[in-house]
């Protein structure tokens, strides 16, 4: 059951390319769908060079709101455009091949209303799509889940229902659309996943590939870094130097026992080379993690920012002016 929704407002953020024959379909669908919902549709049209713009143009639908980027800036820019300009209390992202069932979106929204939850991602049933499209989707799933411990089934499933709050902190570029619920969960978000019904593509091609396995992986050792290391760098590169430090200086002290000890020549040794290398290179990691860390620093008290986010602050004192305040 869903309560208070005639006060809430709903965005559904849809970044579309291409989509001129589904775009229509999406709309009416849509407005079917969240009927007696107070909602806005926010297409952002991501460079199309079909007719996308001028059907959704042509629909006049006074729910509709049309962002048109001046040229084609991927999934991840355009879903970032749609959600700083969404209005509404809850955001729905979903994409605009009618993959996506509109009639899953109240059944997760009521779950992220009524259980508090700040991120409702959908896991796709009984995938209609191409093996060329299911597998790098499994591979980038498991590979996501092994290395981040995050236990997410569907990071590819496009329908997601977000709290305001938890939308607008995402800061999307490059192509991390993938990882919003690895974003979502860095920032202290509660994610919880629903199954959904998923459709075959009726109309226009797919623009996703095998190419995008690769592009996982570099994506991944970035939020990786992100996760573990952003507020202490420090960390990371002092281990690596400390580490290079150590075992070029055991090489060294090795060689030298060699020299002096038992007089034998090192100038030609390739290990004597391995050792001075090491050692160097342990002391660019610790001026890196160092100078990292005052970046870090700067970029906090520059800009005002905590390292830390609050999600509420209870106060007794509060409840208590409360209590005494009904006390007849």
């Amino acid at each position: 059951m869903i309560e208070n929704s005639k006060y809430e407002k709903l965005s559904v953020v849809i970044p579309v390319y291409n989509e001129e024959e589904n775009a229509t379909l999406l709309i009416e669908r849509l407005e079917a769908a969240l009927t007696g919902i107070n909602f806005e549709i926010i297409f952002v049209d991501d460079g199309s060079t079909d007719r996308t713009r001028q059907k959704i143009s042509e629909m006049n639908h006074p729910k509709v709101v049309l962002i048109e980027l001046k040229k084609n800036y991927g999934q991840s820019l355009a879903l970032a455009a749609g959600i700083d300009y969404a209005k509404g209390d809850y955001i729905i992202t979903m994409d605009g091949d009618l993959q996506n069932d509109p009639d899953d979106i109240l059944m997760m929204y009521s779950k992220a209303k009524n259980e508090d939850w700040d991120l409702v991602m959908g896991v796709r049933q009984n995938r209609k799509d191409i093996f060329f499209r299911t597998f790098p989707s499994k591979v980038a799933n498991l590979l996501i889940r092994w290395l981040t411990k995050l236990d997410i089934k569907d990071h590819g499933c496009a329908l997601k229902v977000f709290e305001r709050e938890t939308a607008k902190e995402l800061n999307l570029y490059g192509e991390m659309h993938r990882y919003i619920a690895l974003l979502s969960y860095l920032n202290g978000a509660r994610i919880t996943e629903v199954n959904v019904k998923h459709h075959q593509r009726l109309y226009g091609k797919s623009k996703y590939g095998l190419g995008r396995t690769t592009k996982v992986l570099n994506d991944i050792i970035l939020l990786l870094f992100q996760r573990k290391y952003s507020q202490k760098p420090i960390h990371l590169f002092g281990n690596i130097g400390f580490f290079s430090c150590t075992l070029g200086g055991l090489i060294l002290a090795y060689l030298l026992v060699v020299k002096f000890w038992l007089g034998e020549d090192i100038g030609n040794r390739p290990l004597l080379i391995l050792g001075i290398l090491l050692l160097f290179l342990g002391v660019q990691f610790f001026t890196t993690g160092i100078i990292i860390d005052l970046q870090m620093r700067t970029y906090f008290e520059s800009q005002q920012k905590k390292p830390y986010t609050i999600r509420k602050i209870h106060s007794c004192e509060t409840r208590v002016e409360k209590t005494n305040r009904d006390t007849p």
